[in-house]
């Protein structure tokens, strides 16, 4: 059982990672840390952890975790990662782990001098939903890929929120804009070379609200939006020569929709759903990760997948400034 240990009281952790560690087969919550430590006490005693601390530093210090994982706000995320790694622990982070792809070579570097595992929480990566498109896509049930079409948005105006907060590393692209991105290279395998995008700011907050991305994949396009002030809306489908594949609920898993994989022949004539009742995609995070971390061999999300997801990101931001001109990814 891997001992995890939690940095910060963050909503993420309490109402879906942390369940999840509960939950998973061969991991357990040991330790909460909160700078508040009624806060970390009271999160602790509601799951049943053992231990509370008043100081991130304190518990990594401690010898009673083995894993840690790092809800914080995005500007934090490198930093701690590096931490808890120096202290020996290995490492759960939660997405986006870094806001420039540069950021992330001292993690990797953390990473390799302290030998542990770190990943970047990417739980659509452990989701059968993905997985089974990643199959379908590999066994050509819609012939040859040509686009890839994806949305995702919501509306927030709360100030306060750290996703309207530029200094915590808000804005939408870091938040939502990785989704689209991940999930289209971990179904086809593929990595964009070049693409266009639009780039809208809030001129209050200084967060992107907006984006518009065209990407070009070897043999395919990609195009999506996101956006942090629109009506709600996920979707994801892939456009082939002989079919079409449409995912209800890409990332949102069982929050947004009922989990299903549509399947359309080329005259859309007949569709076959595979439905998934309950990915339980972060228990499925948890159980992969924490036997990737006691060695066994499974597929965890790598740094250097990490490296080259935000590396995409960069370059939408570049993109954004060029007035429609092509940027290299």
């Amino acid at each position: 059982m891997l001992r995890f240990g939690i940095v910060s009281t963050a909503k993420i952790g309490r109402e879906l990672v942390v369940p999840a560690i509960v939950d998973a087969e061969n991991a357990v919550l040991a330790a909460v840390a909160s700078r508040d430590l009624d806060r970390a006490q009271a999160l602790a005693t509601r799951f049943g952890a053992p231990h509370a601390f008043a100081s991130y530093e304190e518990m990594l210090a401690s010898d009673v975790i083995d894993a840690v994982y790092i809800p914080l706000p995005t500007s934090q995320h490198a930093e701690w990662a590096i931490k808890a790694a120096d202290a020996g622990k290995h490492v759960l982070v939660e997405k986006p782990l870094a806001l420039k792809a540069a950021d992330i070579e001292p993690v990797i570097a953390a990473r390799d001098r302290n030998k542990v595992l770190i990943s970047e929480a990417f739980m659509v990566t452990y989701s059968p939903v993905w997985t089974k498109v990643r199959a379908l896509l590999a066994d050509g049930a819609i012939g040859e890929l040509q686009h890839v079409q994806g949305a995702f948005s919501y509306f927030l105006r709360d100030a306060t929120n750290m996703r309207n907060i530029p200094e915590l590393g808000g804005g939408g692209l870091p938040d939502i804009g990785v989704y689209p991105t991940v999930t289209t290279r971990f179904a086809t395998g593929e990595e964009p070379e070049r693409l266009q995008a639009t780039v809208r700011y809030d001129s209050e907050f200084g967060t992107d609200i907006y984006a518009s991305v065209k990407a070009e994949f070897p043999g395919f396009e990609m195009s999506f939006y996101v956006s942090t002030q629109l009506a709600n809306r996920q979707t994801m489908a892939f456009h082939g020569t002989k079919g079409l594949i449409e995912v209800v609920s890409p990332f949102n898993a069982n929050r947004w929709g009922e989990e299903t994989v549509l399947l359309s022949n080329q005259s859309h004539s007949e569709t076959q759903a595979f439905r998934f009742q309950d990915s339980r995609q972060y228990v499925r995070e948890v159980e992969a990760f924490s036997k990737a971390a006691a060695g066994g061999e499974v597929e965890v999300f790598s740094l250097e997948d990490s490296v080259k997801n935000q590396r995409v990101i960069d370059a939408i931001y570049r993109a954004g400034k060029l007035d429609g001109g092509w940027e290299t990814v």
